[in-house]
């Protein structure tokens, strides 16, 4: 409750994400391995003054939103959208009338502007109390020309959300912009057409609303890997995924192929998923003699899960023999088809320890690989 009096804020998650260009509406891309959903009603859920939630989504992803806010105790109603923006709202008007009759103030909120905090909230809220209305916006930075006039910019504001309205306000708005046949991009702009005054409180530069592929913040990790194998009689020696012509193999549970490990290891470590002996114990025969390249497909598999894909990678081999130069592009290739990268992200490359150490005395063969992986 705000000074004694209701809210409900309604997440309008109903777009279809085309302008992004991705297989999913984009209320439902992760960002660093949460739903963007997940992440912006998570905000109002933990917002003290908030005190219900409607969500209005696409309605083919009505089971997939309930799954996903199970767990929110805040969230009253998933319901499904109108054919714009304009007419979810109204739904959502609706709707938590029935939830929640006794509130007092809504607030309207886009799911796709998931870096809200609750101090834009609560300066809405601030604001609607005062004047009855209110938008988060910005001072705009840039010039802005109209009609081949150039506008004064400090008296320009960049609208954001939330947007925040005493419950009889913003339903007379939506009652007259459907009586008058009329359509906005703004809610506060549906007030304004009463005659009503909306007062602007303090939003943020960083509460941006993902439109485009340009407006994902992809956060990058880093990961480090190193594997060391001992050489045997009667195995094959195996390097990123290729079979390398030597007098001896390398030993291990799976093919023993080394490069490959260690750039598994890199991964999952920048992914903080452990290391290839926690997913791929020694102790499994399903394990026994496999290819290394199919564990590197499940490693990505296991990263995707997370909401992160491979970046670029930089891997050493290091060993006295085999030579492996006319060998590392094909070990390129292999790793990145397993990973469903370019190969112009991966960097295979061989040295020696001068004859000192286990590989100098040709007991064995070590890798060590630094990748980068990206998240949404």
């Amino acid at each position: 409750m705000y000074k004694g009096k209701k809210v409900v804020a309604i997440i309008a998650a109903g777009g279809s994400g085309t302008r992004l260009g991705a297989n999913k509406p984009k209320q439902f891309i992760k960002l660093n391995g949460e739903p963007m959903l997940c992440k912006t009603t998570d905000v109002f859920e933990k917002n003290s003054y908030v005190d219900g939630i409607c969500v209005v989504t696409n309605k083919d992803y009505i089971n997939t939103t309930k799954d996903m806010l199970k767990g929110y105790s805040k969230v009253l109603e998933v319901i499904s959208g109108g054919a714009q923006r304009q007419d979810s709202v109204a739904e959502g008007l609706r709707r938590v009338k029935e939830s929640m009759p006794d509130y007092e103030y809504v607030l309207i909120h886009d799911a796709v502007r998931p870096f809200v905090t609750a101090e834009i909230i609560e300066s809405c809220l601030e604001e609607t109390e005062i004047v009855g209305a209110a938008v988060a916006g910005v001072p705009v930075k840039d010039t802005i020309r109209y009609l081949g006039m150039t506008l004064e910019r400090k008296e320009l504001v960049s609208v954001q959300t939330p947007q925040g309205f005493r419950r009889e306000i913003i339903e007379e708005a939506y009652r007259k912009a459907y009586s008058d046949g009329y359509y906005g991009t703004d809610d506060g702009g549906l007030v304004e057409r009463l005659g009503r005054k909306v007062a602007v409180s303090e939003g943020d530069y960083a509460n941006i609303k993902i439109t485009t592929m340009e407006d994902l913040k992809v956060s990058s990790r880093v990961g480090i890997g190193f594997d060391v194998h001992r050489f045997a009689e009667g195995r094959k020696c195996v390097l990123g995924g290729v079979s390398i012509p030597y007098e001896k193999g390398l030993q291990g549970h799976s093919d023993a192929d080394v490069l490959t490990h260690a750039v598994m290891d890199a991964l999952l470590g920048a992914a903080g998923l452990g290391d290839i002996g926690k997913l791929f114990p020694d102790s499994d025969p399903e394990f026994e003699n496999i290819s290394s390249l199919i564990l590197l497909e499940r490693v990505r598999e296991a990263l995707e899960k997370k909401g992160f894909r491979p970046g670029n990678i930089d891997a050493t081999v290091i060993c006295e023999r085999p030579k492996i130069s006319a060998y590392t592009d094909s070990m390129r290739d292999n790793i990145a088809k397993a990973l469903k990268i370019s190969p112009n992200v991966v960097n295979i490359k061989g040295t020696t320890t001068e004859k000192l150490g286990f590989a100098g005395r040709g007991e064995g063969i070590a890798a060590q690989a630094i990748t980068m992986i990206e998240g949404e």
